[in-house]
């Protein structure tokens, strides 16, 4: 008597798993066209956002340190965070006590920009959260956070 899975139980099992991540797929560009759309209404892309937010209640923080807290690849961040320069919501400073780093910090208007733009993105993310149950969005955490262990 063989223990091995018959070919029916290893397909199912196969078109389960493709199902599953095409759904996840789906969720990720969902999210992901919904949240970018309301930043982009900010005047601002979702990389942008992703400084703002980053650099939100800190003193500064490295190149390394932005590169490390957000999605942004280090080819990309240096534009990015040229961009924001030129927006002056950001400004690049070089400490007296390490001339080879570069901190950047949020200027005036940079802070009052994530002042008003970081809740209001994430009341309008909450929205569309609440449309899930309380315990739906337990397992879903507890989910996606196993789904992350198994990377």
């Amino acid at each position: 008597m063989s223990t091995a899975p018959s070919k029916a139980t290893a397909q199912a099992a196969n078109e389960s798993f493709v199902a599953t991540m095409r759904e996840l797929t789906r969720a990720y560009q969902s999210f992901s066209a919904c949240s970018d759309t309301h930043i982009r209404q900010f005047d601002l892309t979702p990389a942008q956002f992703d400084v703002i937010a980053t650099l939100g209640n800190t003193n500064g923080l490295s190149m390394g340190e932005i590169g490390e807290k957000t999605l942004i690849t280090k080819g990309t961040l240096t534009g990015v965070i040229d961009r924001l320069i030129k927006k002056s919501l950001v400004y690049r400073e070089t400490p007296a006590d390490n001339r080879r780093s570069v901190i950047v910090q949020l200027t005036p208007e940079g802070q009052q920009n994530f002042e008003k733009v970081f809740p209001e993105h994430i009341a309008y993310l909450k929205e569309r959260f609440e449309r899930l149950d309380p315990s739906e969005l337990e397992l879903l955490k507890v989910l996606l956070s196993r789904l992350k262990q198994a990377f």
